[in-house]
């Protein structure tokens, strides 16, 4: 080599140096030198260079060492994996730093302590490796990093630790899956100051969300002390998620809070003056006390100061690489100053790749008889070993990845269907719980199916096809299928908008690849059940329910003032999600729908609920929201709703009063609204009304007056239209969205709300089950149409 650099202070480094530093120290020189400057605080440092991990290679003749450890190796042989890296990492340690690279190792480290005004600078030493933090591969974790170094002893001990960890297990794989030759990969070590986080806190923010690639979200994790307890999984941090479009208008869009539980934390130890430690004896592992865990970790000042760093950074990198460079950042806050500061960056190589263009639809390979037939729902094929459950009492026998099989479902076994690989039920038709529920989690469903706990015998082999449409079918044994992949290419000249049903927040960001034009419906009951679960007068006055329910109320709502706040914070996140996912696009969120008996079903709700012989007739939808014994409730339902637009700035959704039955009832309801700051027309907001009722479409042009626009439930209209109970077996049969009745009146209604120049589109099951149906639609000019994710595509080829 000719003059060897090395040492390089930040303040020089660039990208184009990551030859020379790695990705990593690259990544911060270029923001200590260009970032700073925008308000963006990156703690001060220096690399220790390649060559100087290729001097210390050269001086202790590891170069052969590492060839003779890795030829031939089989990285499938754990045993051998691991006895090949160790030899290497004790041929490192063994090794002597060479006399000229040490020197300039602590001349390096004299200047930084110099520039912070102090003796002997507390730093962090991270390993940044030449082929780590590219564009599409990260080999972040895949290394050591010391922390509270401290004395030039220590530091050249940790440089030492550093080079070594080049051949952890984990690194040596991943270069092998990666096809990089070991011996043209070096290692850099960053030298960084350390921010006092032990006594604060740290954690990791990416520029969009991991587990979709949904790119309009800063996904912030947030833990106490040192950031190591949150890179490396020591801890269930604290997540926060910010819209990117809306706050960078100004709103305060953190627009998810999830609490962590936090229960350890990395700290610096407190070594005797006299005795000498190595760079990995200066932290230990404490227990947080049980106040801060369920305390926030940041506040949301916090967060969007950090969210507004992270889409700074993003920017910066993407313009750099001239194209799209989602980020993977690691923040600290000093305890002593409070201030943030910004530690590393890298490129998020995982979620970013995934592709939006496809979606799957799923065959069975041969043809077999089905032991059972019902309804399908989901689109899907799904197998596993079928779990007999007569109750959700016996959840705990369920396992991730069976078949569940039940006489039916209700929100409570929503846990148990979540990780189920396809569900099937007794009872039920295509728009009950189970089939409902199914769908939004994308989990394959045959409803309605006699003789299912009976025939299905507990713990066999069965497949469930839900591919063939409307017929379902169960087959005994595990049958082999495919999965077809379809470009998500809208066609063009679509006469109709095409919207999605969503209820299920978690998924929204996943389903916003869709090239549909907003969402139709959005389910407020999912949200409340799976998310809020407090029934909303039970959290207005939690002093009048049993012990039992008031300790469930107290463990929720850990973290707010008080169980209000939380039903209100977490209902308005959850309709957040899904407002962000489609962001502009309109959203139409239904206000709450529930049942008598479903509202029941949430904590306290029993207390506050009558007991009804029909609810499906009864007490629902609008005659709730001005009733005075639930009109507090709805009040929470308002505030949420003007979160969500006013502090969140998601002004896309507009709101759809359910089951309006009388105009008098219409006038009440937006009174109330109006009392709770929704008031129609201000502030842009639009309010909606389900026609599902045939007084909503015998009075149609009264009905108009008052709202917006309407969206067709053609599930009740049906229902009602023929006096049939959509869940009832024995009449089945007769429900059917298609009869020449539903049809007259779904034509009139749209008839009516042209002549009255009022929107109107469709969101029940009838267009996403019958392709004939969504035509019909067409021809008689209705507006839009909302359709369940796994059908939108096919539907929408159909329309042209």
């Amino acid at each position: 080599m000719n003059n060897p650099i090395f040492c390089v202070p930040f303040s020089k480094l660039r990208l184009k140096d990551i030859p020379r530093i790695g990705g990593k120290n690259a990544a911060l020189g270029e923001m200590f030198s260009r970032l700073k400057a925008r308000g963006i605080p990156v703690p001060d440092g220096f690399a220790v260079t390649t060559q100087a991990y290729w001097s210390f290679v050269e001086a202790n003749g590891l170069r052969q060492i590492i060839k003779d450890n890795l030829r031939d190796l089989d990285v499938e042989d754990a045993g051998g994996l691991a006895s090949r890296g160790k030899a290497i990492r004790e041929a490192f340690m063994s090794g002597e730093m060479p006399e000229k690279v040490a020197r300039e190792i602590l001349k390096g480290y004299a200047s930084l302590s110099q520039r912070l005004n102090c003796r002997t600078a507390d730093v962090a030493v991270r390993s940044s490796a030449t082929a780590e933090d590219l564009p599409t591969v990260s080999f972040a974790g895949q290394q050591e990093t010391y922390l509270h170094v401290q004395g030039e002893d220590m530091l050249i001990d940790a440089v030492r630790k550093c080079f070594a960890s080049l051949f952890t297990d984990r690194a040596i794989a991943y270069r092998v899956a990666n096809g990089f030759d070991h011996l043209k990969v070096a290692l850099s070590a960053g030298v960084q100051q350390m921010v006092r986080s032990d006594i604060g806190a740290a954690g990791v923010m990416f520029t969009l969300h991991t587990e979709t690639g949904f790119p309009d979200v800063i996904l912030v994790n947030a833990s106490y002390g040192l950031g190591e307890s949150v890179v490396k999984g020591l801890v269930n941090p604290d997540q926060y998620l910010v819209h990117k479009p809306t706050m960078a208008k100004g709103f305060r869009s953190v627009i998810e809070h999830r609490l962590g539980n936090k229960h350890k934390k990395i700290i610096y130890a407190q070594p005797a003056a006299h005795r000498l430690m190595t760079a990995d004896g200066m932290t230990k592992t404490v227990s947080i006390d049980a106040k801060d865990r369920v305390r926030w970790v940041l506040n949301d000042e916090e967060v969007l100061q950090l969210a507004k760093w992270g889409v700074e950074i993003e920017k910066y990198f993407s313009q750099t690489a001239k194209s799209k460079r989602p980020m993977d950042i690691e923040w600290a806050k000093d305890g002593k100053s409070g201030k943030l500061f910004i530690v590393q960056a890298r490129p998020e190589t995982v979620a970013s790749q995934k592709s939006k263009a496809f979606m799957e639809t799923y065959r069975l390979k041969a043809a077999a008889r089905p032991i059972l037939q019902g309804v399908a729902v989901g689109q899907k094929i799904g197998a596993g070993k079928a779990r007999l459950l007569k109750s959700a009492k016996e959840m705990n026998r369920f396992k991730p990845g069976e078949v569940l099989v039940a006489h039916m479902t209700d929100p409570d076994w929503v846990p148990v269907m979540k990780q189920a690989a396809a569900i099937v039920t007794e009872e039920g038709g295509r728009t009950c719980h189970a089939a409902i529920v199914s769908r939004e989690l994308g989990v394959p469903c045959v409803v309605g199916v006699p003789g299912a706990m009976q025939k299905l015998k507990d713990g066999m082999d069965v497949t469930v096809s839900a591919e063939h449409g409307e017929e379902g079918y169960i087959y005994a044994g595990i049958l082999p299928f495919d999965i077809k992949r379809t470009p998500l290419k809208r066609p063009s000249g679509l006469k109709t908008q095409v919207m999605i049903n969503v209820g299920n927040p978690d998924i929204a960001f996943e389903n916003a690849v869709l090239p549909v034009d907003g969402v139709g419906l959005a389910r407020m009951e999912f949200i409340l059940n799976e998310h809020v679960k407090i029934h909303p007068l039970a959290a207005l006055s939690p002093s009048k329910v049993g012990n039992r329910e008031r300790d469930l109320i107290h463990k929720l709502s850990l973290g707010y003032r008080n169980p209000k706040e939380y039903f209100v914070s977490v209902l308005a996140e959850g309709i957040a999600k899904i407002a962000a996912a489609f962001y502009d696009k309109p959203v139409i969120v239904r206000t709450s729908d529930f049942k008598t008996n479903e509202y029941a079903n949430l904590i306290g709700g029993k207390l506050f609920e009558p007991t009804e012989a029909n609810p499906m007739l009864g007490w629902r939808g609008a005659s709730r929201y001005y009733d005075p014994s639930y009109r507090p409730a709805f009040a929470l339902e308002c505030e949420a709703l003007r979160c969500v637009r006013e502090v969140f700035g998601l002004s896309n959704v507009i709101v759809m009063i359910p089951f309006c039955r009388t105009v008098e009832e219409a006038k009440q309801v937006l009174g109330v609204m109006r009392e709770n700051g929704l008031r129609r027309g201000v502030k842009g907001l639009q309010i909606y009304m389900m026609v599902e009722i045939p007084s909503n479409v015998i009075l149609a042009e009264e009905f108009a007056k008052y709202f917006d626009g309407f969206s067709i439930g053609s599930n009740d209209l049906t229902q009602l239209t023929l006096g049939v109970d959509r869940d009832s077996a024995l009449v089945r049969h007769l429900y059917d969205e298609r009869n020449p009745a539903v049809k007259s009146l779904i034509s009139a209604v749209i008839r009516s709300a042209k002549k009255s120049k009022t929107k109107i589109g469709i969101c029940g099951q009838a267009p996403s089950d019958y392709p004939e149906f969504a035509k019909f639609l067409v021809q008689e000019g209705i507006d839009s149409m909302s359709l369940n994710p796994d059908t939108a595509m096919a539907i929408m080829k159909r329309l042209k």
